[in-house]
Protein backbone atom coordinates (compact mmCIF):
# COMPACT_ATOMS: atom_id res chain seq x y z
CA UNK A 1 0.00 0.00 0.00
CA UNK A 2 1.06 3.41 -0.82
CA UNK A 3 -0.19 6.87 -1.37
CA UNK A 4 0.47 9.65 -3.88
CA UNK A 5 -0.54 12.94 -3.81
CA UNK A 6 -4.18 13.85 -4.47
CA UNK A 7 -5.25 15.14 -7.79
CA UNK A 8 -8.00 17.00 -6.44
CA UNK A 9 -5.63 19.71 -5.02
CA UNK A 10 -4.56 20.88 -1.35
CA UNK A 11 -7.63 20.53 1.34
CA UNK A 12 -9.98 23.03 2.73
CA UNK A 13 -8.84 24.04 6.12
CA UNK A 14 -11.32 23.43 8.80
CA UNK A 15 -10.94 24.10 12.30
CA UNK A 16 -9.34 20.97 13.94
CA UNK A 17 -11.11 19.43 16.97
CA UNK A 18 -8.84 17.19 18.36
CA UNK A 19 -9.78 14.03 18.92
CA UNK A 20 -7.77 12.75 22.05
CA UNK A 21 -6.22 9.29 22.50
CA UNK A 22 -7.95 7.83 25.90
CA UNK A 23 -8.62 4.41 26.97
CA UNK A 24 -12.68 3.90 26.95
CA UNK A 25 -14.21 1.55 30.19
CA UNK A 26 -17.54 1.03 28.08
CA UNK A 27 -17.76 0.39 24.66
CA UNK A 28 -21.20 1.29 23.82
CA UNK A 29 -23.52 0.21 21.22
CA UNK A 30 -25.46 -3.11 21.05
CA UNK A 31 -22.42 -5.91 19.88
CA UNK A 32 -20.84 -6.79 23.68
CA UNK A 33 -18.18 -7.65 22.83
CA UNK A 34 -16.08 -4.81 21.75
CA UNK A 35 -13.79 -4.07 24.66
CA UNK A 36 -11.85 -6.58 25.08
CA UNK A 37 -8.83 -3.74 24.21
CA UNK A 38 -5.44 -2.41 25.64
CA UNK A 39 -5.78 -3.31 29.10
CA UNK A 40 -1.65 -3.14 29.60
CA UNK A 41 -1.38 0.63 30.37
CA UNK A 42 0.12 1.51 27.07
CA UNK A 43 -1.87 4.32 24.24
CA UNK A 44 -5.15 3.35 22.48
CA UNK A 45 -6.53 4.26 19.24
CA UNK A 46 -10.21 4.57 19.46
CA UNK A 47 -12.04 3.31 16.30
CA UNK A 48 -15.80 4.35 15.73
CA UNK A 49 -17.73 2.39 14.11
CA UNK A 50 -21.17 3.41 13.07
CA UNK A 51 -23.91 1.37 11.54
CA UNK A 52 -28.04 -0.04 11.80
CA UNK A 53 -28.27 -3.32 13.89
CA UNK A 54 -31.85 -2.89 14.96
CA UNK A 55 -34.77 -1.39 12.93
CA UNK A 56 -35.69 -1.19 9.58
CA UNK A 57 -32.08 -1.33 7.65
CA UNK A 58 -30.96 -4.21 10.51
CA UNK A 59 -29.95 -6.64 7.84
CA UNK A 60 -27.36 -4.07 6.69
CA UNK A 61 -25.71 -5.00 10.41
CA UNK A 62 -26.50 -8.74 10.38
CA UNK A 63 -22.20 -9.23 9.81
CA UNK A 64 -21.43 -6.35 12.35
CA UNK A 65 -20.58 -8.84 14.91
CA UNK A 66 -18.72 -11.34 13.45
CA UNK A 67 -16.76 -8.82 12.12
CA UNK A 68 -16.09 -6.73 14.99
CA UNK A 69 -15.24 -9.57 16.84
CA UNK A 70 -12.84 -10.94 14.50
CA UNK A 71 -10.64 -7.18 13.91
CA UNK A 72 -10.50 -7.06 17.91
CA UNK A 73 -9.05 -10.91 18.04
CA UNK A 74 -6.83 -9.31 15.55
CA UNK A 75 -5.86 -6.09 16.90
CA UNK A 76 -5.12 -8.11 20.07
CA UNK A 77 -2.75 -9.90 18.51
CA UNK A 78 -0.94 -7.28 15.72
CA UNK A 79 -1.39 -4.00 17.88
CA UNK A 80 -1.17 -0.92 15.51
CA UNK A 81 2.48 0.33 15.46
CA UNK A 82 2.36 4.25 14.36
CA UNK A 83 5.79 6.34 14.53
CA UNK A 84 7.56 3.80 17.27
CA UNK A 85 4.89 3.49 19.28
CA UNK A 86 2.62 1.03 19.72
CA UNK A 87 -1.33 1.28 20.00
CA UNK A 88 -3.94 -1.01 20.94
CA UNK A 89 -7.29 -0.57 19.49
CA UNK A 90 -10.63 -0.31 21.15
CA UNK A 91 -13.90 -0.49 18.69
CA UNK A 92 -16.95 1.55 19.57
CA UNK A 93 -19.98 0.32 18.70
CA UNK A 94 -22.54 2.82 17.75
CA UNK A 95 -26.12 1.29 16.83
CA UNK A 96 -28.50 4.20 14.60
CA UNK A 97 -31.44 1.89 14.97
CA UNK A 98 -31.78 2.83 11.37
CA UNK A 99 -33.09 6.35 11.88
CA UNK A 100 -30.43 9.02 10.34
CA UNK A 101 -30.97 11.57 13.25
CA UNK A 102 -29.86 9.06 15.46
CA UNK A 103 -27.06 8.36 13.47
CA UNK A 104 -25.73 11.70 13.55
CA UNK A 105 -26.07 12.28 17.17
CA UNK A 106 -24.47 8.65 17.98
CA UNK A 107 -21.26 9.99 15.47
CA UNK A 108 -20.99 13.15 17.86
CA UNK A 109 -20.97 10.88 20.71
CA UNK A 110 -17.70 9.16 19.30
CA UNK A 111 -16.42 12.44 18.80
CA UNK A 112 -17.46 14.51 22.16
CA UNK A 113 -17.55 11.54 24.87
CA UNK A 114 -15.87 9.14 23.28
CA UNK A 115 -12.91 10.50 21.94
CA UNK A 116 -12.72 8.81 18.83
CA UNK A 117 -9.60 8.74 16.38
CA UNK A 118 -11.33 7.32 13.62
CA UNK A 119 -15.05 6.66 12.57
CA UNK A 120 -15.75 3.80 10.15
CA UNK A 121 -19.75 3.80 8.87
CA UNK A 122 -21.97 1.39 6.84
CA UNK A 123 -24.89 0.87 5.32
CA UNK A 124 -27.31 3.67 3.28
CA UNK A 125 -26.91 6.95 2.85
CA UNK A 126 -29.28 7.68 5.63
CA UNK A 127 -26.32 6.02 7.76
CA UNK A 128 -23.22 7.42 6.16
CA UNK A 129 -24.08 11.05 5.49
CA UNK A 130 -24.98 12.44 8.70
CA UNK A 131 -21.92 10.21 10.21
CA UNK A 132 -19.81 12.45 7.45
CA UNK A 133 -21.51 15.19 7.97
CA UNK A 134 -20.30 15.20 11.55
CA UNK A 135 -17.02 14.15 11.14
CA UNK A 136 -17.05 16.79 8.63
CA UNK A 137 -17.96 19.15 11.04
CA UNK A 138 -15.75 18.27 13.77
CA UNK A 139 -12.76 17.84 11.91
CA UNK A 140 -12.69 13.78 12.71
CA UNK A 141 -11.32 11.38 9.85
CA UNK A 142 -14.05 8.86 8.40
CA UNK A 143 -14.04 6.11 6.59
CA UNK A 144 -17.69 4.90 4.71
CA UNK A 145 -19.22 2.69 2.86
CA UNK A 146 -22.05 0.71 1.29
CA UNK A 147 -24.08 3.22 0.13
CA UNK A 148 -23.85 4.46 -3.66
CA UNK A 149 -20.76 7.22 -4.28
CA UNK A 150 -23.72 9.90 -6.00
CA UNK A 151 -25.79 10.24 -2.75
CA UNK A 152 -22.65 10.46 -0.81
CA UNK A 153 -20.96 12.50 -2.41
CA UNK A 154 -23.56 15.12 -4.26
CA UNK A 155 -26.23 14.70 -1.52
CA UNK A 156 -24.09 16.35 1.01
CA UNK A 157 -22.94 19.12 -1.70
CA UNK A 158 -19.60 17.70 -2.89
CA UNK A 159 -18.38 19.33 -5.98
CA UNK A 160 -15.23 18.56 -8.05
CA UNK A 161 -14.12 22.04 -7.08
CA UNK A 162 -15.03 21.35 -3.40
CA UNK A 163 -13.55 18.40 -2.38
CA UNK A 164 -14.41 17.04 1.43
CA UNK A 165 -11.50 17.50 3.89
CA UNK A 166 -12.60 14.59 6.57
CA UNK A 167 -14.73 11.88 5.12
CA UNK A 168 -13.69 9.40 2.59
CA UNK A 169 -16.11 6.76 0.70
CA UNK A 170 -15.75 3.57 -1.28
CA UNK A 171 -18.35 1.71 -3.05
CA UNK A 172 -19.90 1.52 -6.58
CA UNK A 173 -21.94 4.17 -8.38
CA UNK A 174 -24.85 4.35 -9.85
CA UNK A 175 -23.82 3.93 -13.15
CA UNK A 176 -22.44 0.72 -12.57
CA UNK A 177 -26.05 -1.01 -10.85
CA UNK A 178 -28.02 0.96 -14.00
CA UNK A 179 -25.46 -0.90 -16.55
CA UNK A 180 -25.31 -4.28 -14.70
CA UNK A 181 -29.47 -4.05 -14.08
CA UNK A 182 -29.68 -3.65 -18.00
CA UNK A 183 -27.33 -6.51 -18.95
CA UNK A 184 -29.36 -8.57 -16.77
CA UNK A 185 -32.51 -7.08 -18.47
CA UNK A 186 -31.25 -8.10 -21.70
CA UNK A 187 -30.80 -11.62 -21.05
CA UNK A 188 -34.71 -11.91 -21.30
CA UNK A 189 -37.65 -11.58 -23.62
CA UNK A 190 -39.00 -8.13 -22.53
CA UNK A 191 -41.76 -5.14 -23.72
CA UNK A 192 -38.80 -2.95 -22.33
CA UNK A 193 -41.47 -0.96 -20.06
CA UNK A 194 -40.30 -0.61 -16.42
CA UNK A 195 -42.41 -0.19 -13.07
CA UNK A 196 -40.10 2.20 -10.68
CA UNK A 197 -40.74 1.67 -7.18
CA UNK A 198 -38.69 4.35 -5.81
CA UNK A 199 -39.00 5.26 -1.76
CA UNK A 200 -38.86 9.00 -0.80
CA UNK A 201 -35.19 8.46 0.86
CA UNK A 202 -31.39 9.67 -0.14
CA UNK A 203 -31.54 6.62 -2.36
CA UNK A 204 -34.84 6.61 -3.66
CA UNK A 205 -33.96 10.46 -4.67
CA UNK A 206 -30.51 9.64 -6.15
CA UNK A 207 -32.15 6.60 -7.96
CA UNK A 208 -35.27 8.52 -9.24
CA UNK A 209 -33.76 11.05 -10.73
CA UNK A 210 -30.59 9.41 -12.27
CA UNK A 211 -31.86 6.02 -13.72
CA UNK A 212 -34.57 6.93 -16.34
CA UNK A 213 -31.76 9.18 -18.06
CA UNK A 214 -29.23 5.95 -18.21
CA UNK A 215 -31.81 3.36 -19.33
CA UNK A 216 -34.42 5.18 -21.64
CA UNK A 217 -31.76 6.27 -24.22
CA UNK A 218 -31.78 1.91 -24.60
CA UNK A 219 -34.91 1.76 -25.56
CA UNK A 220 -36.68 0.99 -22.13
CA UNK A 221 -39.47 3.32 -20.98
CA UNK A 222 -40.08 4.00 -17.29
CA UNK A 223 -43.21 4.39 -15.04
CA UNK A 224 -43.25 6.40 -12.20
CA UNK A 225 -45.44 6.38 -9.87
CA UNK A 226 -43.92 8.97 -7.68
CA UNK A 227 -41.96 8.68 -4.43
CA UNK A 228 -43.52 6.83 -1.58
CA UNK A 229 -42.99 7.31 2.45
CA UNK A 230 -40.99 4.65 4.22
CA UNK A 231 -42.86 2.30 6.04
CA UNK A 232 -46.38 2.24 3.78
CA UNK A 233 -48.48 -0.61 3.87
CA UNK A 234 -50.86 -0.13 0.67
CA UNK A 235 -49.20 -0.46 -2.60
CA UNK A 236 -52.22 -0.76 -4.59
CA UNK A 237 -51.30 2.31 -6.64
CA UNK A 238 -47.91 1.85 -7.43
CA UNK A 239 -49.11 -2.41 -8.72
CA UNK A 240 -52.26 -0.79 -10.59
CA UNK A 241 -49.92 1.66 -12.79
CA UNK A 242 -47.50 -0.51 -12.89
CA UNK A 243 -50.00 -2.85 -14.70
CA UNK A 244 -52.06 -0.07 -16.57
CA UNK A 245 -48.16 0.33 -18.08
CA UNK A 246 -47.90 -3.55 -18.90
CA UNK A 247 -44.42 -2.96 -17.25
CA UNK A 248 -42.61 -6.82 -17.53
CA UNK A 249 -39.61 -5.30 -15.39
CA UNK A 250 -39.26 -3.88 -12.03
CA UNK A 251 -36.28 -2.40 -10.42
CA UNK A 252 -36.72 -0.29 -6.93
CA UNK A 253 -34.69 0.35 -4.05
CA UNK A 254 -36.98 -0.13 -1.25
CA UNK A 255 -36.28 -0.94 2.75
CA UNK A 256 -36.74 -4.83 3.12
CA UNK A 257 -39.94 -5.06 4.82
CA UNK A 258 -41.09 -2.32 2.30
CA UNK A 259 -40.57 -4.73 -0.39
CA UNK A 260 -41.55 -7.56 1.56
CA UNK A 261 -45.41 -5.83 1.83
CA UNK A 262 -45.47 -5.05 -1.82
CA UNK A 263 -43.94 -8.03 -3.32
CA UNK A 264 -47.34 -9.90 -1.13
CA UNK A 265 -49.68 -7.49 -2.96
CA UNK A 266 -48.13 -7.69 -6.38
CA UNK A 267 -48.30 -11.43 -6.30
CA UNK A 268 -52.16 -10.99 -4.72
CA UNK A 269 -53.21 -8.34 -6.99
CA UNK A 270 -51.64 -10.21 -10.03
CA UNK A 271 -48.65 -8.00 -11.14
CA UNK A 272 -46.18 -10.67 -12.02
CA UNK A 273 -43.13 -9.20 -14.12
CA UNK A 274 -40.90 -11.37 -16.33
CA UNK A 275 -37.83 -9.99 -14.38
CA UNK A 276 -37.27 -8.03 -11.15
CA UNK A 277 -34.42 -6.38 -10.02
CA UNK A 278 -34.35 -4.87 -6.87
CA UNK A 279 -31.47 -2.90 -4.53
CA UNK A 280 -31.36 -2.82 -0.64
CA UNK A 281 -34.54 -5.09 -0.05
CA UNK A 282 -32.94 -8.43 -1.01
CA UNK A 283 -29.14 -8.24 -1.09
CA UNK A 284 -29.48 -10.55 1.93
CA UNK A 285 -30.28 -14.15 2.56
CA UNK A 286 -32.86 -12.96 5.69
CA UNK A 287 -34.86 -10.59 3.67
CA UNK A 288 -35.11 -13.07 1.27
CA UNK A 289 -36.30 -15.86 3.30
CA UNK A 290 -38.70 -13.56 5.00
CA UNK A 291 -40.68 -13.16 1.49
CA UNK A 292 -40.72 -17.07 1.38
CA UNK A 293 -40.73 -19.29 -2.13
CA UNK A 294 -42.04 -16.24 -4.15
CA UNK A 295 -38.68 -15.13 -4.29
CA UNK A 296 -37.18 -17.51 -5.87
CA UNK A 297 -35.87 -15.54 -9.27
CA UNK A 298 -35.91 -12.32 -8.17
CA UNK A 299 -32.43 -10.42 -8.88
CA UNK A 300 -30.22 -8.20 -7.46
CA UNK A 301 -26.92 -5.96 -7.10
CA UNK A 302 -23.75 -8.20 -5.87
CA UNK A 303 -21.21 -6.38 -4.24
CA UNK A 304 -19.30 -8.91 -2.41
CA UNK A 305 -19.54 -13.07 -2.65
CA UNK A 306 -17.51 -16.11 -1.71
CA UNK A 307 -16.51 -15.73 -5.51
CA UNK A 308 -15.04 -12.54 -5.51
CA UNK A 309 -11.03 -12.87 -6.41
CA UNK A 310 -9.81 -10.70 -3.14
CA UNK A 311 -7.80 -11.59 -0.43
CA UNK A 312 -7.95 -9.55 3.11
CA UNK A 313 -4.55 -7.26 3.60
CA UNK A 314 -5.01 -7.61 7.31
CA UNK A 315 -5.99 -11.30 7.43
CA UNK A 316 -5.03 -13.11 4.50
CA UNK A 317 -8.00 -14.57 3.67
CA UNK A 318 -10.10 -14.86 0.38
CA UNK A 319 -13.12 -14.05 -0.01
CA UNK A 320 -13.97 -17.59 0.53
CA UNK A 321 -12.86 -18.16 3.32
CA UNK A 322 -13.98 -15.25 5.05
CA UNK A 323 -17.27 -15.85 4.35
CA UNK A 324 -17.13 -19.92 5.72
CA UNK A 325 -15.59 -18.65 8.60
CA UNK A 326 -18.83 -16.03 9.16
CA UNK A 327 -20.91 -19.31 8.40
CA UNK A 328 -18.86 -21.98 10.20
CA UNK A 329 -19.01 -19.40 13.45
CA UNK A 330 -22.62 -17.85 13.34
CA UNK A 331 -24.38 -20.94 11.67
CA UNK A 332 -25.95 -18.26 9.52
CA UNK A 333 -25.74 -18.20 5.63
CA UNK A 334 -23.06 -15.50 4.36
CA UNK A 335 -24.23 -12.11 3.76
CA UNK A 336 -22.76 -9.26 1.05
CA UNK A 337 -22.25 -6.56 4.28
CA UNK A 338 -18.98 -9.15 5.23
CA UNK A 339 -16.60 -8.11 2.90
CA UNK A 340 -17.34 -4.34 3.25
CA UNK A 341 -17.46 -4.13 6.98
CA UNK A 342 -14.21 -6.21 6.74
CA UNK A 343 -12.84 -3.75 4.74
CA UNK A 344 -13.95 -0.66 6.28
CA UNK A 345 -10.65 -1.81 9.20
CA UNK A 346 -8.50 -2.51 6.28
CA UNK A 347 -8.83 0.84 4.85
CA UNK A 348 -8.80 2.30 8.24
CA UNK A 349 -5.57 0.21 9.05
CA UNK A 350 -3.86 1.40 5.73
CA UNK A 351 -4.68 5.24 6.07
CA UNK A 352 -3.18 5.06 9.89
CA UNK A 353 0.01 3.02 8.48
CA UNK A 354 0.50 5.79 5.96
CA UNK A 355 -0.24 8.94 8.01
CA UNK A 356 2.34 7.43 10.52
CA UNK A 357 0.59 9.00 13.82
CA UNK A 358 -2.91 9.24 14.98
CA UNK A 359 -3.15 12.96 13.87
CA UNK A 360 -6.10 13.68 12.47
CA UNK A 361 -4.89 15.91 9.43
CA UNK A 362 -2.03 13.67 8.95
CA UNK A 363 -5.10 10.47 8.47
CA UNK A 364 -7.27 12.69 6.47
CA UNK A 365 -4.08 13.35 4.18
CA UNK A 366 -3.32 9.79 3.70
CA UNK A 367 -6.99 8.78 3.10
CA UNK A 368 -6.63 11.62 0.43
CA UNK A 369 -4.40 9.49 -1.78
CA UNK A 370 -4.61 5.93 -0.31
CA UNK A 371 -4.28 3.07 -2.58
CA UNK A 372 -4.95 -0.40 -0.96
CA UNK A 373 -5.78 -3.81 -2.03
CA UNK A 374 -8.67 -5.62 0.20
CA UNK A 375 -11.48 -8.06 0.68
CA UNK A 376 -13.62 -6.02 -1.92
CA UNK A 377 -10.86 -4.98 -4.68
CA UNK A 378 -8.47 -2.61 -5.41
CA UNK A 379 -9.28 0.82 -3.63
CA UNK A 380 -7.86 3.75 -4.63
CA UNK A 381 -8.69 7.82 -3.91
CA UNK A 382 -6.54 9.41 -6.69
CA UNK A 383 -8.62 7.95 -9.36
CA UNK A 384 -12.05 9.57 -9.17
CA UNK A 385 -14.59 9.41 -9.80
CA UNK A 386 -14.83 12.50 -7.88
CA UNK A 387 -12.70 13.45 -4.81
CA UNK A 388 -13.28 11.58 -1.70
CA UNK A 389 -14.54 8.54 -3.51
CA UNK A 390 -12.94 4.69 -4.44
CA UNK A 391 -15.07 2.86 -6.34
CA UNK A 392 -15.35 -1.15 -5.69
CA UNK A 393 -16.54 -3.64 -8.60
CA UNK A 394 -20.07 -4.29 -8.93
CA UNK A 395 -22.17 -8.01 -10.49
CA UNK A 396 -25.44 -8.97 -10.64
CA UNK A 397 -27.33 -11.84 -9.08
CA UNK A 398 -30.27 -14.05 -9.29
CA UNK A 399 -31.60 -15.73 -5.96
CA UNK A 400 -32.44 -19.43 -6.75
CA UNK A 401 -34.68 -21.78 -4.66
CA UNK A 402 -32.57 -24.58 -3.40
CA UNK A 403 -33.92 -28.35 -2.67
CA UNK A 404 -31.88 -30.08 -0.02
CA UNK A 405 -28.84 -27.50 0.18
CA UNK A 406 -28.06 -26.14 3.46
CA UNK A 407 -29.82 -22.68 2.59
CA UNK A 408 -33.34 -21.95 1.47
CA UNK A 409 -31.94 -20.35 -1.75
CA UNK A 410 -28.81 -19.38 -3.32
CA UNK A 411 -27.65 -16.36 -4.77
CA UNK A 412 -26.02 -16.82 -8.08
CA UNK A 413 -23.91 -13.85 -10.03
CA UNK A 414 -25.72 -14.20 -13.34
CA UNK A 415 -23.89 -10.69 -14.80
CA UNK A 416 -20.25 -10.12 -15.22
CA UNK A 417 -20.18 -7.56 -17.45
CA UNK A 418 -18.86 -5.03 -15.41
CA UNK A 419 -16.53 -6.83 -13.53
CA UNK A 420 -15.38 -9.98 -15.95
CA UNK A 421 -12.89 -11.45 -13.35
CA UNK A 422 -15.89 -11.77 -10.97
CA UNK A 423 -17.25 -15.23 -12.32
CA UNK A 424 -20.78 -15.80 -13.47
CA UNK A 425 -21.99 -19.03 -12.63
CA UNK A 426 -25.19 -18.81 -14.70
CA UNK A 427 -27.53 -16.63 -16.81
CA UNK A 428 -30.70 -14.93 -15.69
CA UNK A 429 -34.45 -16.90 -15.77
CA UNK A 430 -37.17 -15.17 -16.24
CA UNK A 431 -39.35 -14.98 -12.91
CA UNK A 432 -42.48 -17.40 -12.56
Amino acid sequence: MHRRTSPWGPLRGLALASAGVLALTSCGGSLGDEDDGGGDGGETLVIGYVTPQTGALAPFGEADAFVVDQMTDYFAENPVELGGTSYDVEIVVKDTQSDSRRAGEVAGELINDDGADLILAASTPDTVNPVADQCEANGVPCITTVAPWQPFFFGRGGTEDEAFDWTYHFFWGLEDVEAVYQDMWGQVTTNQQVGALWPNDPDGNAWSGDFPTAVEPNGYTITDPGLYENGTQDFSAQIAAFQGAGAQILAGVPIPPDFATFWQQAQQQGFRPVIATVAKAILFPSAVEAIGPSADGLSTEVWWSPQHPFTSSLTDQSAQELADAFEEETGQQWTQPIGFVHALFEVAVAALDEAGSTDPQAVADALAGLQVSTIVGDLDWTSGPVPNVAKTPLVGGQWRATEGGDHPFDLVIVSNSEAPDIPAAGTVEPLG
